[in-house]
Order: C-alpha cells, then sequence, then structure tokens
C-alpha cells in the first residue's frame, strides 16, 4: 500500500512577520498578502507546499501581524496557529504547532520567499523531487548559488526547509529562529544537506526586492491589477498597481508600487 506523504509529513508556511522593511506597504496589508504577479505572496507558497501532495488540512500558517486579514484570506481547511502576545520566529512557531503536527516532519516554507522553476516564472516551484530525495534524518535547505559570501559559503538560503520529526520535537513555543536552535548545531554535525535550487528566487522584504519580483514573474513588464484604474495617457512603466488602485490621467508611474493611496517610488 502506497502511504500518502500526509501520513508523516505536514507542511507549514511562516508567516507571522510585521514586515517592517517592506513599509510602507505593509501597513496597507500584511507582507504575506502582498501580490507578486497579482497573487498574494501567502498563495504563491501555498502551491508550492501543493505540489508535495499535502491536502490544506495537512498545511499550517501561522499568525500574527495582520492575523485577522491573513486568516479571513486563507481556506477554511488550512490549520491556524496564532502567536500572542508576540511573534515566536521560526523555530518557536513549530514548537507552537507541537499538537497539531502530532510528531510529523515538516516542510517549512517562507511566505515572503518568491520561487519559481528556472525558465518558468509563471508556474510554482515543484517541491516533490526535494522531498521524495530526502533521507528522513538530516536537516535540508533549498538554496541558490551566489557569487559572494552568504549563509552557506556562497549558498543563500532561500526559505524551504525539510526538518526531521525527532529535531521539531524539540523546539519549544517561545520566540527563537531555527538556525539558533537548529540548524547551526546540525551543521556542527555534519548533517545539514544543502541542495541548489535552480531557478529564480527573491526575498520579498524590500519595496526594491517586491518591485523584482513582480518584474520577474511578468517577464520585465509592469504588473497591473484587472480591477485597477489606469486613466487617459497614463503610463505605467516597470511597476505594479496593486487591486482597486489608480493611476491619474496623464500620469507618469516609472519603477514604483501603486498601493491604494500610497505611492513607493523604487530607486
Amino acid at each position: 500500500m502506497t502511504r500518502s506523504p500526509d501520513d508523516d509529513l505536514a507542511g507549514v508556511v511562516l508567516a507571522a512577520g510585521a514586515g517592517t522593511r517592506l513599509s510602507p506597504l505593509t501597513r496597507l496589508r500584511p507582507k504575506a498578502l502582498c501580490p507578486v504577479g497579482g497573487r498574494p505572496l501567502l498563495d504563491h507558497a501555498l502551491a508550492r507546499l501543493s505540489t508535495v501532495g499535502l491536502a490544506p488540512s495537512s498545511v499550517a500558517v501561522n499568525l500574527h501581524h495582520g492575523a485577522e486579514a491573513i486568516d479571513a484570506h486563507l481556506p477554511l481547511s488550512v490549520h491556524r496557529s496564532r502567536e500572542t502576545p508576540v511573534a515566536l520566529g521560526t523555530a518557536g512557531a513549530l514548537g507552537a504547532m507541537a499538537g497539531w503536527l502530532g510528531g510529523r516532519s515538516v516542510v517549512v516554507t517562507n511566505a515572503d520567499a518568491w520561487l519559481t522553476p528556472e525558465d518558468h516564472p509563471d508556474q510554482p516551484v515543484d517541491l516533490a523531487r526535494f522531498v521524495e530525495e530526502w533521507d528522513r534524518t538530516r536537516v535540508r535547505l533549498l538554496c541558490v548559488q551566489t557569487r559572494r559570501q552568504a549563509d552557506f559559503g556562497t549558498l543563500r538560503y532561500c526559505g524551504v526547509a525539510l526538518l526531521p520529526a525527532a529535531l521539531v520535537s524539540g523546539l519549544a513555543p517561545e520566540p527563537s529562529g531555527l538556525y539558533e536552535v537548529m540548524w547551526r548545531a546540525e551543521l556542527d554535525r555534519g548533517l545539514v544537506d544543502l541542495v541548489v535550487h535552480p531557478g529564480a528566487f527573491i526575498d520579498c522584504g524590500t519595496p526594491r526586492d517586491y518591485l523584482d519580483a513582480n518584474l520577474a514573474a511578468a517577464g520585465g513588464s509592469s504588473v497591473i491589477d484587472e480591477s485597477a484604474r489606469i486613466g487617459s495617457g497614463a503610463k505605467v512603466e516597470r511597476s505594479v498597481v496593486w487591486d482597486h488602485s489608480e493611476v491619474a490621467p496623464g500620469e507618469v508611474l516609472t519603477e514604483a508600487v501603486r498601493a491604494e493611496h500610497l505611492t513607493v517610488l523604487v530607486r
């Protein structure tokens, strides 16, 4: 009998962060709900986890900043883990889910990571092989190759990790990070598997990165939501226009994000 991935693997999207560096956009909505290519970052993250074969009921999202908006956006079947009075960080978030996880291993992804396959920016990264080739005993991290010093030599972590149940079960529900309480020790033991992702990756932490992710998703073109209003004679160049936003007649918007009543110029 073939086992379902749901039997021993759970998916977690980390979405509790304040998104301070992405301000002022995050004054309007949580970072996880900021759209890239016309879809909220959170939806991109959930799509990544769906490629593993996990049912929505085997996926959880942690909530803190913008909790109500994210809660309202999520499918009912996705588990919510509310963190109060403070956000618990990447490790504490999993510690707080211990009861729901029920001893399962975890595939975890950051909501603010924009990842696509090589040459296919309109598709989610297929994580099936990343999971299938995992030995279930070592931490496995998806990384991109850089030309400078990064997180692991010249490899930069790009927001997807596989964590064995034995390590996850020891996490406490208190503010803490996965690198500090798990990955650093496993690295010292030589028990971290670093896998290179050949496609695109952008951490949407700043307005510059957020704009770049949108442009990459659209092949270099502007991203204008279909509900936006573009006035007569207006020009939108290498910019993002959010849903229900407006560009005035004759206005020229270049290298910018128009988000409702805000305009963020990216230079």
